[in-house]
């Protein structure tokens, strides 16, 4: 059988015309498939789990204090992966890409009277190298997310401030530029601090800076009382080329034709470990491989992914998604549903379960059907036990992204970054109203000691239990149960390996 793990070339294509590809799907009606066998759901443990969060750990502890795309430590991590999976009897392969990383040279916001602490959003372009002092300027709309809102407001020159919230970064950093502004300032919407990403390389955005909430009031404040005031914006920026890679492993049995994939990021940002962000993805997801192993044949191949330059701008799953499309679209059309695990051990936590059926949020992107069947897994799973949860926004901003666009059904668990905790979460699962679900989020104290055992017990139970219900069926998303020829075992040989 031919590997759909790679294609035989590697390409990074645009996606043409498979964006309108649609994954048609019954009604979630039917009762959920009995299982037999091992149940995951018990093997899947938060001890075991946090066994691997140990390993990573020291990883980051002994090449730099992180785990980023690009270091040894990043290096170490996919090895780590690499060792744990082939004990348990996979083959793995390294799928290479290119980066553009971005770097920092120069960085210096100054407005009088208040003291600010900004971080360049990733891939932001440099002032001129003197940099900019002018006045400020703000669109009609706070969030600046549509051109009109800078209709009748002369930015010429001027350094631009806006809020987050309504759309990303990069389209309030491209409607401020284009209405003249040399520079741009995002405040928070909510408390901590904003770490963001215009989302890949371009000539179209004006330099722009992350503020906490605070810190935006402060200056709106200033601002107010001297409409005169005179900012300070240098910041110098450069791009280098650099290599990193996604970790791939499939089950041996299972079908080809109706693949079950199961992802999870596994850099961390420059400035900490990562261990809730994302290592708990990772581990979680690592412990279901190794458990899903020792069990006996599946109707469906389940293919793992360890997702490179995520905090980047989503890239490695980009990459994936991509080079299937180019080189191998049967291969992308085989996919029948994916599971995205991104943090799943905050200290603050809410049970959250990506809202594909948009009961809660509306997405800002269209669902895929099915996604509202792979949804039901996972809160069916918690009701059969009766354990609280709440929709998460099904928002595109991890590497489920990718996969939705395509028209692959997807969904997830996420226990919570930098939203703040409310008076009705504390009722449901615990914590401290007002204050963000991870206070440790993309900071150095996002390491082993501010995991939440209780939420990665639930979660990684949850995701074994997914996991292993679509391995055997996939007939409440897609019509499909599986089994066929790919249950037999490969041949040797079959795969590349790094």
């Amino acid at each position: 059988m031919r590997s759909k793990l790679l294609p035989s070339t590697i390409a990074s294509t645009a996606l043409t015309g498979l964006l309108a590809a649609t994954f048609l799907a019954p009604t979630a009606t039917a009762a959920p498939p009995q299982i037999p066998g091992r149940d995951l759901a018990q093997k899947v443990t938060g001890e075991r789990v946090f066994d691997h969060l140990e390993e990573l750990q020291e990883i980051a502890d002994e090449n730099g204090g992180n785990r980023a795309m690009g270091t040894p430590g990043y290096e170490a991590s996919g090895a780590y992966v690499e060792k744990v999976l082939k004990k348990a009897g996979y083959r793995t392969e390294r799928q290479y890409f290119d980066v553009e990383q971005f770097s920092v040279l120069d960085l210096d916001v100054e407005v009088p009277g208040v003291t600010l602490t900004p971080v360049p959003m990733t891939y932001s372009t440099s002032t001129p190298d003197a940099g900019v002092t002018a006045p400020l300027a703000a669109p009609t709309v706070v969030t600046g997310c549509e051109a009109s809102d800078w209709a009748g407001v002369d930015a010429t020159g001027d350094v631009a401030l806006v809020s987050r919230g309504g759309c990303a970064f990069a389209i309030k950093s491209v409607n401020a530029a284009a209405a003249g502004a040399a520079a741009v300032i995002i405040y928070n919407n909510a408390p901590g601090t904003l770490n963001g990403t215009l989302g890949a390389p371009g000539d179209e955005y004006a330099p722009t800076v992350g503020v906490t909430q605070a810190e935006g009031a402060a200056v709106l404040a200033a601002w107010a009382a001297d409409p005169d005031l005179q900012v300070t914006f240098d910041l110098q920026t450069a791009l280098e080329t650099k290599q990193t890679f996604n970790v791939l492993a499939e089950t041996r049995t299972g079908s080809d034709d109706n693949v079950v994939m199961v992802g999870a990021h596994l850099d961390s940002v420059e400035d900490g470990p990562g261990i809730n962000d994302n290592g708990s993805g990772s581990a979680a997801i690592l412990e279901t491989a190794v458990q899903l192993a020792k069990g006996g044949p599946l109707n469906n191949k389940v293919r793992f992914a360890w997702w490179g330059a995520e905090e980047l701008g989503l890239l490695g799953s980009w990459h994936y998604i991509e080079d299937l499309a180019a080189n191998d679209p049967e291969a992308l059309d085989d996919i029948a549903a994916y599971l995205n695990f991104d943090m799943v051990g905050s200290p603050n936590y809410t049970i959250g379960v990506y809202d594909a059926n948009e009961s809660t949020f509306d997405a800002p992107v269209t669902v895929p059907d099915g996604s509202a069947a792979v949804e039901s897994i996972f809160t069916d799973y918690f009701d059969g036990i009766e354990q609280p949860w709440v929709d998460s926004p099904f928002s595109g901003r991890s590497d489920y992204q990718a996969f939705i666009e395509v028209g692959i059904p997807a969904s997830g668990l996420f226990t919570g970054a930098d939203g703040v905790k409310t008076d009705a979460e504390v009722e449901m699962f615990g914590g401290t109203a007002g204050i963000l679900l991870d206070p440790n989020y993309h900071t150095p104290a996002d390491d082993l000691s501010n995991v939440s055992m209780e939420a990665l017990d639930i979660m990684s139970r949850a995701v074994g239990h997914a996991t292993q219900q679509l391995a055997w069926s996939t007939e409440l998303v897609n019509g499909e149960v599986g089994g066929g020829p790919g249950n037999a075992p490969h041949p040797p040989g079959h795969g590349k390996t790094r």
